[in-house]
């Protein structure tokens, strides 16, 4: 079987893009620094994706096998040598960490071999693929940057599957959603990966998807927590949050429509199906798993103040989005590390000091002074 390596072995590699290259008849490697989950890996070398829905369907990925990312370092290497792709899902602030081996694999595998390898950094985060690409440039000779350039493809996509906390017992096993997107940025033709999407531009595919699935979940999230709603299917049988929901959407689909020339009424059609989405009582998505790392999600390129922003340059109104930052704002589940930073923050620094800091606002902003009057 043709191979591939996917950084990654929790529940996203396991039940999203590791499982969509294995059906496409790719041996998957998961490098990961858990041990138990790479032991379990190469114990059974197969798992089952089900899906959450009435009647569920199952898939059995095989076969697979785990790598230690940490202490397996030169087996790493060699199948990055070997493989037709490399895949992450590790979180985009991860990307950085990993490079340097990376980069040490690639400049062994470009000396001896003109088969192309295909990068593809699946993170919720704009460009993530280019944020490994330049740290992996970053650690190698010029003679090897031109050679990288000619046999590896760095490819930007965009990822959506909800994929819930894991009931008990599941082992390897995952729960998905069985909807799923996964969109890849490239020019030129790529190995063929059925469910996965190729387009020469990106920017409309994933900004829709960050600022329409993510923002939504994240401010659903935030308005049931603040009203002490366990879930997300839950939180969502509130009207008044339903509609507040809705409406934050509308405020970040007014954007992408005006940005990328969407058609408004398809789009409304696309914000319904993703709250419906949401609604799925099989998921029972917590608000605590959804809201947490708060730090991250009011990052100024991320979720909630990106959409808000842009809006704002096109004249576009953005309250609700100003309320959503304040009810992530005010989320303090003490079981999340960055909730507890974050009103640590708060508590010591004062509002403006994290409005500045974290969201990247500046104090003559509209949507500062927004933010300051709901809070």
């Amino acid at each position: 079987m043709k191979k591939a390596i996917h950084f990654g072995a929790g529940n996203i590699g396991r039940g999203f893009i590791g499982a969509l290259l294995n059906e496409a008849s790719y041996e998957v490697t998961f490098a990961d620094l858990n041990q138990t989950v790479i032991d379990q890996l190469n114990t059974q070398k197969q798992y089952k994706v089900v899906t959450a829905e009435p009647t569920p369907q199952a898939s059995l990925i095989k076969p697979v096998a785990g790598l230690n990312s940490g202490s397996q370092i030169t087996e790493v290497e060699d199948l990055i040598g070997e493989a037709t792709f490399l895949t992450t899902a590790i979180g985009a602030g991860i990307l950085p960490l990993i490079a340097p081996a990376i980069a040490k694999a690639i400049t062994k595998r470009v000396q001896h071999s003109r088969e192309p390898l295909y990068v593809i950094a699946c993170e919720n985060q704009i460009s993530a693929t280019d944020i490994l690409r330049d740290a992996i440039l970053a650690a190698v000779d010029a003679e090897t940057k031109v050679k990288i350039k000619e046999h590896v493809h760095f490819c930007n996509s965009a990822v959506d599957r909800i994929v819930p906390a894991q009931p008990e017992g599941l082992g390897l096993d995952v729960m998905v959603e069985a909807y799923y997107e996964w969109v890849v940025e490239s020019k030129t033709a790529l190995p063929e990966i059925t469910g996965m999407t190729v387009v020469p531009d990106l920017a409309p595919f994933i900004e829709r998807k960050l600022f329409t699935v993510n923002t939504g979940h994240a401010v659903t999230a935030y308005l049931g927590y603040a009203k002490g709603y366990a879930t997300i299917d839950q939180t969502l049988e509130d009207k008044a949050i339903y509609e507040q929901v809705e409406a934050t959407l509308g405020e970040t689909g007014g954007y992408l429509i005006k940005r990328y020339g969407l058609d408004a009424t398809e789009h409304a059609a696309y914000i319904k199906k993703i709250i419906h989405r949401f609604e799925n009582p099989l998921l029972a998505d917590g608000v605590d798993r959804v809201g947490r790392s708060p730090l991250r999600k009011l990052g100024a390129a991320d979720r909630l103040v990106r959409p808000a922003v842009e809006a704002g340059k096109l004249g576009l109104p953005h309250e609700n989005l100003a309320k959503a930052i304040v009810a992530a704002l005010k989320f303090d589940d003490a079981s999340d590390d960055e909730a507890v930073k974050l009103q640590k923050m708060l508590k010591e620094e004062g509002l403006d000091y994290v409005l500045t800091t974290v969201c990247g606002l500046t104090q003559t902003d509209a949507l500062y002074k927004e933010v300051v009057s709901f809070y």
